[in-house]
């Protein structure tokens, strides 16, 4: 059947269309329990403009049985036409030709069906809803008899239409006329309304609808309202007998459903005598009055009467009257039919969103609470379309309101919803001056984080996510941290591996401890994001420091923290070879005695292994014979050195640090022009260190072993000096001139990459640092400490840890070393020390290749 009638509505369009019209909808399936019940024909159409859902009212007079009711059709268009209320048909557009009429008006259908399917229903909730559906029709009714001044003629139920909202409107204008109308169709073709018969009032079928001229506009209606009002709480049963010949006034066992505090009313609407009968404008004030005695107010108690009336006047109304209405409300949500909280109540709450105020943040609950009901295909137009303009809003409480039930409607927004028309308004949540809206704006992130772009999420939120993390409010910055850490998985690579640790880093600096352990837990939670080389040199080191903290609950999530990392390395670990050298190009050392392998569990053990390793290791290098010979030395050329370095001829001998010569045996001795000077020696067994000579040897015999390799060292180190300066000066020489030092120039800034704020924590750059915690007090200052003379030669102590360097001597030809002529640099400029530095580098070059030179001598 669905097919057949779908088949007919479109063969009624091709031949409308045929006929040269251009009609504004596109006809759907036919409305069967309409067909024959009027001169009409109605049909579920679309506007071919918005695609929204329309009806269409369609006369045919090709039709044999309509040919001689196009007067009626005509007259119905044009009273709908020019007859505009709330409660009336509401009229949109019209395409009609010589035969056919098609009138356009907004979705209902026909009041019969929904009465058989409120049957179902509770009593109280179908009493309830026919009361107030009444009550609209009366105030229709009021209208056209009062205002417009004209007659109805048809009130029956299909004449009433039920809207999308649920509203009872009245249409039916067949035979709507003013009596004092020329073309007055009521009293001339009246009775050729479809049944006019059954429902005509006494005086009609005693003296025809001529004689409704003499009476008032409302007395036909009225009786047509009493029938109505039978029809709605009885649809089962048959016309009262009041409608039949000698029209007898309605008894208690007629009244059916109709409930009693409506039933005095009723039996007045059905007086056989017109003018003792109730008018609709009196049965419409009779209900709304609560001080007319038994019988009245059954219109003013009803609560969609009164919620109706409520959301008409809103805006006007004061907050007293909204909070009463909203409280209405909350409390009866559940009650009211679905179309109407849908399509009325709905629109009205949304309508006076726009106003802002107090009221909107208990207006927002309940639009959503309503729009449970809305079917999911609508749910965008109903709700979300007016929701989302509420974020432009500059009020404070509406956007509180959207934020906190952001959870009930976020599944249903779209992607291109949130990036165009949401993010725009809602990121100034983030610098609004009120901490609760930052906080709140920030909590509703991740709710719809899964639906921003890529430069929303890389990008625009990460720079907004960066200052909430220095904001003044705790729980701000908490949740903040939070956040990232649970946005992190979904961030892209780059952005990872920039923002994550430095965000994280930044919040384990934060002076309130929950911070601190919400980045803690975010670093737990972005394990994955992390590769194993992060671990071991980013995120480890950045968390280190909380296993000291001073809140014991920030040290036990650190200590899970670190276990959680360390676990993670050691698996890594487990899988890599025991080493990434070539057997044959690493020498066999042994710890003590030990395997390298080995182990050790204490820190004195550690200790020891790591000597006996040094020294082990060492003397590996040298030849069986070398081991059992004493260590001396002879000084060639020398090379210049800072006093802080060891001597040229210091060595190491078994378990000693050494300086020998080869003529004289160096004994303590001392010398009050030089000053103590500290020398080393020590016979090839020698067990520990000892002070030598204040003068060096003048004559070297023959350059050892490792003097040479000291200088190739010294040659290589100066050319590749891990600290970056060509010149480092000895830290120990007070007489030196620093002024080329302090007065270097600034090494010029560096680019680095972006890192939205967040800082980078391994930079080797001192910057300030957005993420820093705030600075540390200084220090009282220290009483001034009475200044320590300084000596014209102070002696060093050469380190036997430090690279032994050449003393910057040369020898002359009467094997005395001769002291290299040095010259200041104070009061220099800047050319003449740059050009005394490099005279410097020359001659230290110079001195070096001329202690290879002589090495190759010696050899040959």
């Amino acid at each position: 059947m669905d097919y057949l009638r779908t088949l007919g509505s479109a063969a009624v369009s091709t031949l409308v269309q045929k006929s040269g019209l251009n009609l504004p909808f596109s006809l759907g399936p036919k409305v069967a329990s309409f067909e024959n019940r009027t001169i009409w024909s109605l049909y579920d159409a679309t506007k071919r403009d918005d695609s929204s859902p329309v009806s269409v009212f369609e006369f045919d007079a090709n039709t044999p049985a309509k040919k001689n009711l196009f007067p009626l059709a005509k007259n119905a268009l044009r009273k709908l036409r020019t007859i505009r209320h709330p409660d009336v048909l509401k009229f949109m557009e019209v395409s009609e030709t010589d035969t056919t009429i098609h009138i356009m008006t907004e979705r209902v259908r026909p009041l019969g069906p929904a009465i058989t399917e409120w049957q179902s229903k509770s009593v109280q909730e179908r009493e309830a809803w026919l009361v107030w559906g009444l009550h609209r029709i009366s105030v229709a009714l009021t209208f056209l008899n009062e205002s417009a001044a004209s007659t109805h003629g048809s009130v029956r139920v299909d004449s009433v239409f039920i809207s999308a909202s649920g509203e009872w409107k009245l249409g039916g204008f067949d035979v709507l006329s003013n009596p004092k109308e020329d073309a007055a169709v009521l009293y001339t073709l009246g009775g050729m309304v479809p049944d006019a018969s059954t429902y005509s009032s006494p005086e009609v079928r005693k003296g025809g609808y001529s004689a409704l001229k003499e009476l008032p506009t409302w007395a036909a209606d009225a009786y047509g309202l009493g029938l109505l009002t039978h029809f709605a709480f009885n649809p089962n049963q048959t016309l009262p007998a009041t409608a039949q010949p000698p029209h007898p006034p309605p008894t208690a066992a007629s009244r059916g459903a109709i409930p009693t505090f409506m039933f005095a009313a009723y039996k007045k609407l059905l007086n056989p005598n017109p003018k003792a009968r109730l008018s609709p404008a009196h049965f419409l004030e009779l209900g709304m009055s609560q001080t007319a005695g038994d019988g009245s107010g059954f219109f003013a108690s009803n609560r969609l009467v009164k919620v109706c009336a409520g959301l008409d006047n809103f805006n006007l109304a004061s907050e007293a009257e909204k909070s009463s209405l909203l409280k209405t409300l909350k409390e009866s949500a559940t009650s009211f039919p679905s179309e109407f909280a849908s399509y009325k109540v709905l629109p009205a709450l949304i309508s006076a969103l726009e106003f802002g105020g107090a009221s909107a943040a208990a207006i927002v609950p309940l639009v959503l609470q309503f729009g449970k009901g809305v079917p999911p295909e609508d749910y965008s137009t109903v709700i979300l379309t007016h929701l989302v303009k509420l974020y432009a809003s500059p009020d404070r409480g509406t956007r509180m309101a959207l934020l906190d039930l952001l959870p009930e409607y976020a599944d249903k927004l779209d992607k291109k919803t949130v990036c165009d028309k949401i993010w725009p308004n809602l990121q100034s949540g983030f610098s609004d001056t009120v901490a609760v809206i930052r906080e709140a704006t920030v909590k509703s992130i991740i709710l719809i984080s899964d639906k921003f772009n890529e430069r929303i999420m890389n990008n625009d939120l990460l720079r907004h996510l960066a200052r909430m993390q220095a904001d003044q409010e705790a729980s701000i910055r908490t949740n903040t941290c939070i956040l990232i850490g649970r946005l992190g998985p979904s961030l892209g690579y780059n952005t990872k591996r920039k923002v994550l640790v430095p965000a994280f880093a930044r919040a384990l600096k934060d002076p309130f401890e929950h911070a601190r352990v919400a980045g803690l837990m975010a670093l737990m939670a972005t394990m994955e994001c992390y590769d194993i080389e992060e671990i071991a040199t980013k995120v480890i080191p950045s968390m280190s420091f909380t296993l000291i903290d001073k809140e014991k609950l920030v040290r036990d999530q650190a200590f899970k923290a670190m276990e959680l990392f360390v676990k993670k390395l050691e698996e890594h670990a487990a899988t890599m070879p025991e080493t990434a050298t070539v057997e044959d190009e690493m020498p066999q050392v042994q710890i003590n005695g030990s395997s390298p392998n080995a182990l050790v569990n204490s820190a004195a053990g550690a200790a020891g292994a790591l000597a006996g390793w040094a020294i082990t290791s060492l003397g590996k290098k040298l030849a069986t014979g070398d081991l059992q010979t004493s260590m001396t030395s002879a000084i060639g050329a020398a090379i210049d050195r800072p006093t802080s370095a060891p001597a040229a001829n210091a060595g190491l001998n078994g378990n000693t640090l050494t300086i020998s010569t080869a003529s004289v045996p160096l004994t303590p001795t001392s010398s009050s022009n030089a000053g103590p000077t500290r020398s080393l020696t020590s016979p090839s067994k020698g067990k520990g260190m000892q002070l030598g000579a204040t003068k060096l040897p003048s004559i070297a015999s023959s350059i050892p072993d490792w003097a040479e390799e000291a200088a190739a060292e010294l040659e290589t180190s100066q050319s590749t000096n891990p600290w970056g300066s060509d010149d480092l000066m000895d830290v120990n020489a007070d007489d030196d001139d620093w002024s080329a030092f302090e007065s270097a120039p600034a090494p010029a800034p560096s680019t680095e990459p972006t890192y939205f704020g967040f800082g980078n924590v391994h930079s080797q750059s001192i910057s300030p640092d957005p993420w820093a915690a705030p600075a540390v007090a200084p220090k009282a200052p220290i009483a001034p400490q009475p200044k320590r003379p300084i000596a014209t030669h102070r002696p060093s102590i050469p380190s036997p840890l430090a690279s032994p360097r050449p003393l910057s001597s040369t020898p002359s030809e009467s094997g005395k070393a001769e002291p290299v002529p040095t010259h200041s640099t104070t009061g220099m400029s800047k050319e003449e020390k740059a050009a005394e530095m490099a005279r410097r580098k020359e001659e230290r070059r110079q001195r070096i290749a001329a202690l290879k030179e002589q090495k190759k001598h010696a050899t040959s």
